[in-house]
Order: C-alpha cells, then sequence, then structure tokens
C-alpha cells in the first residue's frame, strides 16, 4: 500500500488542522493506522491509532484531549484533526498502515508503510 499524507503548514498557536492520509494499492480497511510525527533532533514519537474498523483509537499522551483520529475507509483516507495546536507541536507528521492482528498499534518499529510526512509548523 501507498499513503501520501497532506494537510500540513504554518499555523497559529491554539489553531486547528486536519491532516489526511491517502491510501493507494490496497484497501485501506486491511490495516490498522497510526500518525508519528518528529520534530528536529527528536525521536519519531507516537500520536494516534485506530483500527480497521475504527472502532478503537490510541493516543499518546501529549496529544489526548486535542487530537482526535478517523478513518473512511470508502474513501480510503485517514485523517488527524489537530485542536488547540502549541509550537511543541511543530514537527514532521507521518502516517503509517500495520497489517498486524491488533486493534491499535503504538510502536513505529511494528508498522510496515509509512508515508512521506507532512510537515507542521506552530507559531506561538
Amino acid at each position: 500500500v501507498q499513503l501520501q499524507a497532506s494537510g500540513g503548514g504554518l499555523v497559529q498557536a491554539r489553531c486547528s488542522v486536519r491532516l489526511s492520509c491517502a491510501a493507494s494499492g490496497h484497501a485501506l480497511s486491511r490495516y490498522v493506522m497510526g500518525w508519528f510525527r518528529q520534530a528536529p533532533g527528536k525521536e519519531r514519537e507516537f500520536v494516534s491509532s485506530i483500527s480497521r474498523s475504527g472502532s478503537s483509537t490510541d493516543y499518546g499522551d501529549s496529544v489526548k484531549g486535542r487530537f482526535t483520529i478517523s478513518r473512511d475507509n470508502a474513501k480510503n483516507t485517514i485523517y488527524l484533526q489537530m485542536n488547540g495546536l502549541q509550537p511543541e507541536d511543530s514537527a514532521v507528521y507521518y502516517c503509517a498502515a500495520d497489517s498486524a492482528m491488533f486493534s491499535t498499534v503504538i510502536t513505529a518499529g511494528e508498522y510496515d508503510y509509512w508515508g512521506q510526512g507532512t510537515l507542521v509548523t506552530v507559531s506561538s
């Protein structure tokens, strides 16, 4: 499966952004999906994961209550709604797909496929 993330850009603090990740090559419904982010000089950080059906979600502690992951399997797309953005949320955001039989996956090494990333910069 090929993944294409989009929706990043420069935003002001406390604003909202919605990222999208479109899949091609295989049906998105086959995969657990996740979002990760990586800021300069930092390790890749788990942001969120969603089960194949969308019934289960998981979030990193730093984004819990502010970000919402969702998916539309008919459109082969997942989303990350990011509210209340702060400068520390600035990073390249990556979407990823995992074919393993779990509801959600929080470990980057478990994912099989990765998108190219989209940059989100939050100004104070």
